[in-house]
Protein backbone atom coordinates (compact mmCIF):
# COMPACT_ATOMS: atom_id res chain seq x y z
CA UNK A 1 0.00 0.00 0.00
CA UNK A 2 2.76 2.45 0.95
CA UNK A 3 4.56 1.83 -2.36
CA UNK A 4 1.37 2.49 -4.35
CA UNK A 5 0.72 5.65 -2.35
CA UNK A 6 4.21 6.95 -3.16
CA UNK A 7 3.89 5.86 -6.79
CA UNK A 8 0.66 7.86 -6.98
CA UNK A 9 2.48 11.02 -5.84
CA UNK A 10 5.33 10.35 -8.28
CA UNK A 11 2.94 10.00 -11.24
CA UNK A 12 0.75 12.89 -10.08
CA UNK A 13 3.76 15.24 -9.86
CA UNK A 14 5.01 14.14 -13.29
CA UNK A 15 1.60 14.72 -14.90
CA UNK A 16 1.03 18.05 -13.15
CA UNK A 17 4.42 19.25 -14.36
CA UNK A 18 3.14 19.26 -17.96
CA UNK A 19 0.50 21.78 -16.88
CA UNK A 20 3.08 23.73 -14.91
CA UNK A 21 5.44 23.72 -17.90
CA UNK A 22 2.65 25.00 -20.17
CA UNK A 23 1.62 27.71 -17.70
CA UNK A 24 5.14 28.91 -16.96
CA UNK A 25 6.12 28.82 -20.64
CA UNK A 26 3.10 30.87 -21.70
CA UNK A 27 2.84 33.33 -18.82
CA UNK A 28 6.36 33.55 -17.39
CA UNK A 29 8.81 32.74 -20.18
CA UNK A 30 6.73 34.66 -22.73
CA UNK A 31 6.02 37.32 -20.12
CA UNK A 32 8.33 38.77 -17.47
CA UNK A 33 10.90 36.00 -18.02
CA UNK A 34 11.29 36.83 -21.70
CA UNK A 35 14.72 38.37 -21.02
CA UNK A 36 15.92 34.82 -20.23
CA UNK A 37 13.82 32.97 -22.81
CA UNK A 38 14.34 35.23 -25.86
CA UNK A 39 17.65 33.68 -26.87
CA UNK A 40 15.87 30.34 -27.22
CA UNK A 41 13.69 31.75 -30.01
CA UNK A 42 16.44 33.78 -31.67
CA UNK A 43 19.70 31.90 -30.99
CA UNK A 44 22.74 34.06 -30.45
CA UNK A 45 25.35 31.35 -30.87
CA UNK A 46 27.14 29.19 -28.36
CA UNK A 47 26.11 25.99 -26.62
CA UNK A 48 24.51 27.56 -23.55
CA UNK A 49 21.62 30.01 -23.57
CA UNK A 50 20.24 32.31 -20.89
CA UNK A 51 17.11 30.18 -21.26
CA UNK A 52 19.04 27.34 -19.59
CA UNK A 53 18.58 29.20 -16.28
CA UNK A 54 15.03 27.82 -16.23
CA UNK A 55 16.56 24.39 -15.67
CA UNK A 56 17.78 25.54 -12.28
CA UNK A 57 14.54 27.32 -11.47
CA UNK A 58 12.51 24.16 -12.15
CA UNK A 59 15.02 21.87 -10.43
CA UNK A 60 14.76 23.66 -7.08
CA UNK A 61 11.25 22.43 -6.07
CA UNK A 62 12.12 18.84 -7.01
CA UNK A 63 15.36 19.01 -5.04
CA UNK A 64 13.68 20.54 -1.99
CA UNK A 65 10.90 17.93 -1.99
CA UNK A 66 13.37 15.06 -2.32
CA UNK A 67 15.77 16.40 0.30
CA UNK A 68 13.05 17.45 2.75
CA UNK A 69 11.00 14.33 2.21
CA UNK A 70 13.94 12.04 2.80
CA UNK A 71 15.33 14.03 5.72
CA UNK A 72 12.01 14.12 7.57
CA UNK A 73 10.63 10.75 6.44
CA UNK A 74 7.82 12.23 4.35
CA UNK A 75 7.90 9.70 1.54
CA UNK A 76 5.06 11.20 -0.56
CA UNK A 77 6.95 14.51 -0.69
CA UNK A 78 10.12 12.74 -1.82
CA UNK A 79 8.09 10.76 -4.38
CA UNK A 80 6.63 14.00 -5.74
CA UNK A 81 10.13 15.45 -5.92
CA UNK A 82 11.29 12.44 -7.90
CA UNK A 83 8.26 12.89 -10.21
CA UNK A 84 9.25 16.52 -10.84
CA UNK A 85 12.83 15.42 -11.47
CA UNK A 86 11.68 12.66 -13.85
CA UNK A 87 9.70 15.28 -15.79
CA UNK A 88 12.86 17.40 -15.93
CA UNK A 89 14.75 14.45 -17.40
CA UNK A 90 11.96 13.85 -19.92
CA UNK A 91 12.01 17.54 -20.81
CA UNK A 92 15.77 17.44 -21.35
CA UNK A 93 15.57 14.32 -23.54
CA UNK A 94 12.58 15.47 -25.59
CA UNK A 95 13.25 19.21 -25.84
CA UNK A 96 17.01 19.64 -25.77
CA UNK A 97 18.15 16.32 -27.23
CA UNK A 98 15.36 15.19 -29.59
CA UNK A 99 13.80 18.47 -30.77
CA UNK A 100 16.71 20.92 -30.73
CA UNK A 101 19.48 18.34 -31.26
CA UNK A 102 21.79 19.94 -28.69
CA UNK A 103 23.22 16.44 -28.47
CA UNK A 104 23.10 14.26 -31.57
CA UNK A 105 21.64 11.21 -29.86
CA UNK A 106 18.19 10.73 -31.40
CA UNK A 107 18.09 12.04 -34.93
CA UNK A 108 15.65 10.06 -37.03
CA UNK A 109 12.32 8.63 -36.07
CA UNK A 110 9.09 7.64 -37.72
CA UNK A 111 7.18 7.53 -34.43
CA UNK A 112 3.98 9.58 -34.97
CA UNK A 113 3.93 10.87 -31.38
CA UNK A 114 7.51 12.13 -31.50
CA UNK A 115 6.97 13.64 -34.95
CA UNK A 116 3.86 15.46 -33.67
CA UNK A 117 5.83 16.83 -30.72
CA UNK A 118 8.56 18.03 -33.06
CA UNK A 119 6.04 19.65 -35.41
CA UNK A 120 4.19 21.42 -32.58
CA UNK A 121 7.46 22.78 -31.24
CA UNK A 122 8.42 23.98 -34.70
CA UNK A 123 5.08 25.81 -34.88
CA UNK A 124 5.90 27.41 -31.52
CA UNK A 125 9.29 28.57 -32.75
CA UNK A 126 7.96 30.18 -35.92
CA UNK A 127 7.12 33.09 -33.62
CA UNK A 128 10.35 34.87 -32.72
CA UNK A 129 8.75 37.41 -30.39
CA UNK A 130 7.11 36.94 -27.03
CA UNK A 131 3.58 37.52 -28.37
CA UNK A 132 1.41 35.39 -30.67
CA UNK A 133 2.84 32.09 -29.47
CA UNK A 134 1.21 28.68 -29.73
CA UNK A 135 1.89 25.15 -28.45
CA UNK A 136 3.41 25.97 -25.08
CA UNK A 137 3.37 22.40 -23.73
CA UNK A 138 5.92 19.70 -24.33
CA UNK A 139 4.47 16.20 -23.99
CA UNK A 140 0.84 17.03 -24.80
CA UNK A 141 0.25 18.57 -28.22
CA UNK A 142 -2.92 19.39 -30.17
CA UNK A 143 -4.42 16.54 -32.21
CA UNK A 144 -4.03 18.49 -35.45
CA UNK A 145 -0.32 17.68 -35.45
CA UNK A 146 -1.06 13.96 -35.31
CA UNK A 147 -3.47 14.39 -38.23
CA UNK A 148 -0.81 16.27 -40.21
CA UNK A 149 1.69 13.48 -39.62
CA UNK A 150 -0.85 10.87 -40.73
CA UNK A 151 -1.74 12.92 -43.86
CA UNK A 152 1.89 13.29 -44.86
CA UNK A 153 2.72 9.56 -44.70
Amino acid sequence: MNVLFNLFFFVLAFVLMEGMAWFSHKFIMHGPGWFLHADHHVPRGGFFQRNDAFFLIFAIPGFLLIAGGMAYGVNPAAAAGFGITAYGLAYFLVHDVFIHQRFKWFRNTQNPYLLAIRRAHKAHHKHTGKEDGECFGMLVVPLRYFREIKRNK
